[in-house]
């Protein structure tokens, strides 16, 4: 064996292997690339090589990923994507303590936990406080583990009913007036939270209690005048309401309430010109007791990887364009505007000046023709 490669053997049991490897081999694929290992899987033994700390490294990811598959999770690219995120950046953390917190499990039985550091901080921030805010980018759960929240505290008698609420604000078009009555005018708003309830609660289970008033899916505009009670409240897309609108939701909470709000700074879909109700209220909220405000980032987009590298595109664009806005470059807005001060400062001592001369030789030159009449007077006299 070549200095300074070592080899580490690993025990992966003959019915995980499908699942930690991936199709087609592609998670131990990308483990191998981004560690700069080899890796043999022959007759049941599974060998690592490469230089030792690397070999540590692929070793440690590969043990996580086992004894997530033997708790029963599928695997999935994002699992491989933030466990190798994780080692590289947060260390010692693990997604196997993640998989330990359960918030529920679908209609299908599928569990539901968080499957990022920031979605967990997120998940404890919304059971510890009264308000939560949870501000990220699309796809890192928000509207959805709020939803888990508020289905499992419903489940559990910890609330009496759930309020769902949106601001009715189209995303970047004007559909008109909508046919039937006001339920159905509005349910194109709310599907969102519609998909979520089906997913978690059930079909069956969501028009029951609909129907007897403990699950109220609702726009923003009803709100005004209302006490909650005793209710698990979620503002979703809250980016879209104004700072009136946001107060008003917000003084809406009574005793035995619970409310999360979610949103996305990054896709606003007010007209221009009107300040967002979200920004306004985290920067007035941020340190009042009992309100916490969770920032996800990119790195806690759980869809598709694609859309993780579509986020963190437009937030690289997005970076660059606010660098070079003008406000931004204030320092050298100011020294240009100091030299066109001092020059338009000595233009105008010169312009003055010129002005002066001009008037004196004026004044000089009516003095003159007033002493030449006067003579002309005097001879005629």
């Amino acid at each position: 064996m070549p200095m300074g490669i070592v080899e580490e053997q690993l025990v992966i049991p003959a019915e995980h292997e499908k699942n930690v490897f991936g199709q087609f081999d592609q998670f131990i694929k990308k483990i191998e690339k981004t560690y700069h290992v080899t890796t043999v899987s022959r007759d049941g033994s599974f060998r690592i090589l490469g230089a030792e700390h690397n070999v540590k490294k692929a070793a440690a990811s590969i043990r996580e990923l086992v004894e997530l598959s033997r708790r029963g999770n599928t695997i999935t690219e994002q699992n491989v994507n933030y466990l190798i995120a994780m080692d590289i950046k947060e260390g010692d953390q693990t997604l196997v303590q993640l998989d330990s917190d359960l918030i529920c499990h679908t209609i299908n039985g599928r569990p539901v936990k968080p499957k990022t550091l920031g979605q967990k901080d997120y998940i404890d921030a919304i059971r510890n406080n009264m308000i939560t805010f949870g501000v990220g980018p699309a796809g890192t759960g928000k509207t959805y583990l709020a939803m888990a929240m508020a289905i499992t505290a419903f489940r559990n008698d910890e609330v009496s009913r759930i309020i769902l609420t949106r601001p009715a604000i189209e995303a970047g078009e004007k559909l008109g007036f909508l046919p039937g009555d006001l339920q159905s005018k509005v349910d194109p708003y709310l599907r969102p939270l519609y998909d979520a309830l089906y997913q978690i609660m059930g079909a069956d289970a969501f028009q029951k209690n609909m129907e007897k008033g403990l699950i109220e899916v609702a726009p923003l505009a009803y709100m005004r005048g209302r006490t909650l009670d005793n209710a698990y409240i979620i503002l979703d897309e809250a980016q879209n309401t104004t700072p009136a609108q946001m107060k008003m939701f917000l003084t809406r909470i009574g005793f035995g309430s619970k409310v999360v709000v979610t949103g996305d700074a990054s896709q606003k879909d007010l007209a221009p010109g009107i300040q967002s109700g979200l920004d306004v209220a985290m920067r007035i909220l941020k340190k009042v007791e009992g309100i916490a405000i969770c920032q996800l980032t990119s790195r806690d987009v759980v869809r598709h990887p694609l859309v993780q590298r579509i986020v963190e595109a437009y937030e690289r664009y997005e970076n660059k364009e606010e660098a070079r806005r003008p406000e931004n470059r204030r320092g050298n807005h100011d020294v240009r505007s100091g030299r066109r001060e001092s020059r338009e400062s000595s233009e105008t001592r010169d312009s003055r000046r010129d002005n002066q001369s001009r008037h004196g030789k004026r004044e000089e030159t009516r003095t003159g023709s007033g002493s030449d009449r006067s003579t002309r007077w005097g001879k005629d006299s």
